[in-house]
C-alpha cells in the first residue's frame, strides 16, 4: 500500500508538471504570435507613406470681463511719509470697494522711490499703487469704479474673455477641429492615391486672448467723482487648432485609378 500511495504521488506530480509545461509552450506560443502581430504592424507602419497637416476651427466671441485699474500717486518729504500715506489710502480704498459682492478685488503694483535734484541728491520721494477691479458685471464695475474714482483714478481698462466661458467655446471649437483635420487627412489621402490614413499623433492648442483697451475719454470721464465710468466690451477670435502627423495606407491598384 505505501509503495502503491508513492508511485500515485509521483504520477500525480508528473501529470501538473506535464501540464504546467503544455501551458508554458501555449502562452509561449500566443506570445510570440502578439509579438509577430505586433512586428509585423510596426515594420508595415515604417513603410507607409507620412505626412504632416493642420485644421483649426475658430469663434468671435464677446468679451465678458472687465478689469479696471485704479491708480494713485503721491509725493512726500521722507520715504516713511510717503509709504504710510499710500498705504492708508489703499487699505481705504480696498476696504470700500470690497462691500460689492459683484465686483473682485485685489492689490495692484506697489512701489515708493526716490526722486534726485540736479546735483544727484535725494529732494522728495515719490508713490505709486494700484487696485484692480474685476468683474463680468459691467454695471456693477462701472459704478464701483465711480465712486472710487476720487481718491484712486481709473489708470487703465482691460476687456478679455473670461476662463469660463474660453474654455467652453474651446470645448465646442474642438469637435469642429477634429472633423476638419479627419477630414483633410481623407482628402490628400485621396488626393495621393491612397484609400485611407491611420493618425501616427496629434497636437491640439488654443488661441486668442484679451487685448488691453485705454480710451482718454473714458480716463478724463473716469476723473469726475462719482461719476460711472462708461464701458464698451468688444470681441475675441477664439482658435483651436489640432496638428499631427498621419500614415497614408492602402495604394489604390492601378486598375482603379
Amino acid at each position: 500500500m505505501l509503495c502503491w500511495g508513492v508511485k500515485m504521488f509521483f504520477s500525480m506530480q508528473k501529470r501538473k508538471w506535464l501540464l504546467g509545461s503544455v501551458l508554458m509552450v501555449a502562452a509561449g506560443s500566443l506570445a510570440s504570435t502578439a509579438f509577430a502581430h505586433d512586428d509585423h504592424e510596426h515594420k508595415a507602419h515604417q513603410s507607409w507613406p507620412q505626412a504632416t497637416l493642420q485644421a483649426q476651427a475658430s469663434a468671435v466671441v464677446s468679451q465678458d470681463t472687465v478689469r479696471i485699474t485704479l491708480a494713485s500717486e503721491l509725493t512726500g518729504a521722507s520715504q516713511t511719509a510717503v509709504a504710510q500715506d499710500l498705504s492708508k489710502l489703499l487699505d481705504g480704498v480696498m476696504a470700500d470697494a470690497k462691500k460689492s459682492s459683484k465686483v473682485k478685488v485685489s492689490s495692484g503694483n506697489y512701489r515708493v522711490w526716490p526722486v534726485s535734484d540736479k546735483d544727484g541728491k535725494i529732494s522728495t520721494w515719490h508713490g505709486r499703487g494700484e487696485i484692480f477691479l474685476e468683474s463680468t458685471d459691467f454695471a456693477a464695475a462701472s459704478k464701483l469704479a465711480g465712486q472710487l474714482s476720487d481718491r484712486m483714478p481709473v489708470a487703465n481698462l482691460d476687456f478679455f474673455v473670461s476662463r469660463a466661458l474660453r474654455d467652453k467655446e474651446e470645448n465646442a471649437l474642438l469637435q469642429g477641429a477634429v472633423r476638419a483635420f479627419r477630414a483633410r487627412a481623407q482628402a490628400l489621402a485621396t488626393a495621393l492615391g491612397y484609400d485611407g490614413y491611420r493618425i501616427r499623433e496629434v497636437r491640439v492648442g488654443g488661441g486668442g486672448g484679451y487685448v488691453p483697451v485705454l480710451s482718454p475719454r473714458m480716463m478724463a470721464m473716469a476723473a469726475a467723482p462719482k461719476a460711472d465710468v462708461p464701458l464698451e466690451a468688444g470681441t475675441e477670435t477664439i482658435t483651436v487648432s489640432v496638428q499631427g502627423s498621419i500614415f497614408l495606407r492602402s495604394p489604390r491598384k492601378e486598375s482603379h485609378q
